[in-house]
């Protein structure tokens, strides 16, 4: 399934399906216990951002939502612990394409399975990955920076937020679709250094995914970013052209933000999340952050769609990690 098609008419039918099929467990939440939102990263990021966003945003509907964040292994950890967690809708995973795609292909095992041992709610906002420059590179377009880095291949570098996110693996697909092997990956120990370095030249490209940091970077002209890596432009950056329209059809990298709660956890409770979560997205001061962040909101996701949604991720990315040779650091 084409990537827009996710973001359109397939999350559509899953919003319709939400609200056609009104669902509620009638002794969910329980009163008597807390509602664990399980973020594997540590505070401060896009995806802890979201996820509080996301909490204080379903309030209403589920009562308080007490985030723990717990980094470690690449988000494996805490994905793990919250895989065999009670299967009682008391514990949320805010899973994303690392947890749930990315890390079971490249690391040789992880304490779960993505597939058999969560139960998809749905995707609240997916963050598309940028190919952005240094100034001082001479290239304004991405149809300019492309001949440019085949030709200077062996002295370009390029920097991303840590080996195997999907920040390092825009930057593989991208030298894998221009033929450019030569050009040196610089992982960075997350986004923050990684984009002081650009700033300061030290890097002359980067495939971060876009933040609201990154937009003002590149309106006050300190980095130039070429093109997003999304099937659409982004809501929040309408100018900024898709590495699609600059002739690379196949630059999609994008990393999704969802929810998923252990196997086993019964239907009426996932509906009622799920229903929760398509309500709190209906909001336009919720839309309009996730907008500012840099980020897609996703108005109608369902928890068939998401689990489509992130088998073809699987299939998607698995080949290209393969073609890369790539390994857990």
């Amino acid at each position: 399934m084409h990537r827009r098609r996710f973001v359109t008419s397939a999350l559509a039918a899953g919003g319709a399906s939400l609200i056609a099929r009104p669902a509620r467990a009638e002794s969910y939440p329980v009163a008597s216990r807390t509602i664990r939102l399980v973020v594997p990263f540590a505070p401060g990021g896009v995806v802890d951002v979201v996820a509080r966003q996301w909490a204080e945003r379903v309030k209403p509907a589920l009562g308080t939502i007490v985030v723990e964040n717990q980094g470690g292994g690449g988000g494996t950890i805490a994905t793990g612990e919250a895989a065999h967690a009670q299967p009682d809708g008391h514990t949320i995973l805010f899973g994303n394409t690392s947890t749930m795609v990315l890390n079971p292909a490249i690391m040789a095992r992880v304490p779960y399975d993505p597939v058999k041992d969560f139960a998809p709610i749905g995707i609240v906002a997916i963050s598309a990955s940028g190919i952005m420059v240094h100034p001082s590179v001479p290239a304004t377009t991405l149809a300019e920076f492309v001949p440019y880095a085949k030709a200077n291949a062996s002295k370009l570098s390029y920097g991303s937020a840590g080996s195997g996110t999907m920040t390092n693996l825009a930057g593989e697909l991208f030298k894998q679709l221009i033929g450019a092997p030569e050009i040196v990956h610089v992982p960075y120990r997350g986004a923050g250094p990684g984009i002081v370095d650009l700033v300061s030249g030290q890097v002359p490209m980067m495939t971060m995914n876009v933040t609201g940091q990154l937009l003002d970077l590149h309106r006050s002209g300190k980095i130039r970013i070429l093109a997003v890596t999304s099937p659409a432009r982004l809501k929040g950056a309408p100018e900024i052209p898709t590495a699609i329209e600059a002739g690379l059809p196949n630059m999609i990298a994008q990393l999704f933000n969802g929810l998923f709660v252990p196997a086993g956890t019964p239907q009426a409770i996932v509906d009622q999340i799920a229903q929760a979560s398509h309500a709190a997205l209906q909001d336009a001061a919720f839309q309009k952050a996730l907008i500012d962040a840099g980020l897609e909101p996703i108005l109608d996701s369902g928890p068939a769609q998401t689990q489509r949604f992130v088998q073809e991720e699987v299939a998607r990315w698995t080949p290209i990690i393969k073609a890369t040779g790539m390994k857990a650091q």
